[in-house]
């Protein structure tokens, strides 16, 4: 086999046009010919890319001289338009299977409100992770309405049992026809509220929307609420999940708000973009490090997350905190021995964390109330976790009301409703029962009589307060016992971690907002194209 001569490479390098695919066709045919692969140059000449510009040269005729006949070879031009969009095709993104137009949105919601409604109601399945005090509520009643009057003309919302009545009093507010219900005879046209422990008591299949308010609720893959509403609700074009803790306790928690979405299955989630972590005792998945930017463009195909509107790129004017104080108040448990044999007393476990806390109980109750009652002026709000400790704080605050897990639901909303107008000054409940949804900006003295793992009840009890709204300092009494240390180290871990969520979703919704101009430029080369020595033997 004769060598292609360095005239050719010369030749070659003439002829090279920087418009084409990078591929020099000619040299790409030299090394094949040199190799003596006919066949695959033969099937090279053939290859195209239906629909696409092609840009043709003709192989010189001394290409003969290499030992193969001159061939035509179609290439592609790279075009940086083309480029971008192929890259762009490549990513996953959740499939728009909403309004094509969107109507007109509410003079009632805010210009980031309203971006944020006509984006879901593009989308279809949307999730709409928006802070405390941002707008959620008037978010998913727009996208109710025009989602009801694009199917069958009634839309769902289901939300935890204290903020029923607080959605339907917005809502009339704001001019929606929107009603709570109980059972499906109390169905009718347009917004349907209902609590979530009455989902078996309605139709699923007759609603042409559904939202589902505090989503975080759907949080645990394979959990029992989580199954059932995704199984419920499987069938509907126009589907929300807001929240504003979307995923709480691990990233990996956004597959179940993907999967009741639509967007994509919890373990197909994990499978792109994960990786089990062995290194740690729990083995928990965590984002592959190549893929944190893929990942979180992938979300902002189908969410809107944001703690400020700034965040979607609208002013922050109005929504500016007042500062947040929390104090810490100790209780000394009785020492923890060693037992027989041992050298050192064992770690915390759930079981010492439970026992510590069962004998500082008085301890705490004492300090909390004391606390209340050294502020008489002032309405709070006290979290407990145990029927006994809502018990000993309402015995030692007079006119104390409590809402409880065994009461009847008009009996706790009726006791909200009262602390809500000012006819109870204290309120002693938990993070479970109230600890999502509810305005309280009224109140700014609040108190924890323990301290949990749970970031999102800390949050989100903390955030009934400290949202929007709020015009005073909010004071924020924790009393902690030694044993609960543990639990402010891992909820600091999660508050870090959730704030990092919100600023990797914010950087994904400005490089999607402006993925036009970020495009890939096209090839333009400004030097001649040198060639390695093999191809010039």
């Amino acid at each position: 086999m004769t060598s292609c001569s360095d005239r050719d490479a010369e030749r070659n390098a003439a002829v090279y046009d920087p418009t084409a695919n990078g591929l020099n066709t000619y040299a790409l045919a030299c090394q094949l010919a040199r190799e003596g692969h006919e066949g695959l140059l033969e099937w090279f000449s053939e290859q195209g890319r239906p629909g696409s510009t092609a840009v043709e040269a003709q192989y010189p005729a001394d290409l003969g001289r290499c030992g193969v006949a001159p061939v035509r070879v179609t290439t592609k031009p790279a075009q940086s338009d083309d480029y971008g969009e192929f890259l762009a095709g490549k990513a996953p993104r959740a499939q728009a299977v909403g309004l094509a137009s969107v109507p007109d949105i509410s003079p009632h919601l805010m210009p980031f409100q309203a971006d944020v409604a006509a984006f879901a109601l593009r989308v279809g399945r949307c999730g709409v992770f928006l802070g405390t005090g941002l707008g959620k509520t008037r978010v998913q009643l727009e996208f109710c309405r025009h989602a009801a009057e694009a199917t069958n003309g009634r839309a769902l919302i289901l939300t935890p049992l204290a903020v029923a009545r607080q959605i339907e009093r917005e809502a009339a507010a704001c001019g929606y026809d929107a009603r709570v219900i109980r059972e499906q005879a109390d169905v009718r046209d347009g917004i349907n509220i209902c609590n979530y422990d009455r989902l078996d008591k309605i139709d699923h299949d007759a609603f042409g929307a559904v939202s589902l308010d505090e989503a975080s609720a759907i949080k645990a893959f394979g959990g029992k609420t989580t199954v059932s509403l995704t199984t419920a609700f499987a069938s509907q074009r126009f589907r929300m999940a807001a929240t504003a803790t979307p995923a709480p306790n691990d990233y990996m928690e956004l597959g179940t708000q993907s999967q009741f979405l639509g967007a994509l299955e919890y373990r197909e989630m994990l499978s792109r973009w994960f990786v089990n972590d062995t290194s740690t005792a729990s083995q928990k998945w965590r984002i592959k490090g190549h893929a944190v930017s893929a990942f979180w463009d992938w979300v902002a195909s189908w969410a809107r997350m944001a703690s400020l509107p700034s965040d979607l790129g609208y002013p922050d004017d109005g929504y500016i905190l007042p500062p947040l104080k929390v104090i810490r108040h100790r209780v000394t448990a009785p020492r923890v021995r060693a037992r027989p044999g041992e050298l050192f007393a064992s770690p915390a476990s759930a079981t010492t964390i439970f026992a510590s806390k069962k004998q500082t109980l008085g301890a705490r109750a004492d300090t909390v109330a004391g606390l209340v009652l050294d502020d008489p002026d002032e309405p709070w709000v006290v979290w407990c976790d145990t029927n006994d400790e809502s018990a000993a704080l309402a015995a030692r605050i007079h006119g104390a009301v409590e809402v409880r897990g065994n009461m009847r639901t008009e009996d706790k909303e009726a006791a909200v409703a009262a602390f809500c107008d000012g006819s109870a000054r204290v309120l002693v409940t938990k993070p479970s029962i109230c600890g999502w949804g509810l305005n309280l900006q009224h109140c700014a003295r609040t108190a924890f009589v323990g301290r949990t793992f749970s970031f999102e009840a800390w949050h989100q009890a903390v955030r009934r307060f400290h949202r929007f709204g709020q015009k005073r300092e909010v004071r924020v009494h924790l009393v902690v016992d030694d044993s609960e240390q543990q639990a402010d180290a891992v909820v600091s871990r999660k508050e870090a971690a959730h704030r990092l969520m919100q600023a990797e979703m914010a950087a994904a919704m400005r490089r999607n907002n402006g993925m036009a101009s970020s495009r890939l430029a096209g090839y333009a080369p400004a030097t001649k194209t040198e060639f390695p020595e093999w191809m010039r033997a």
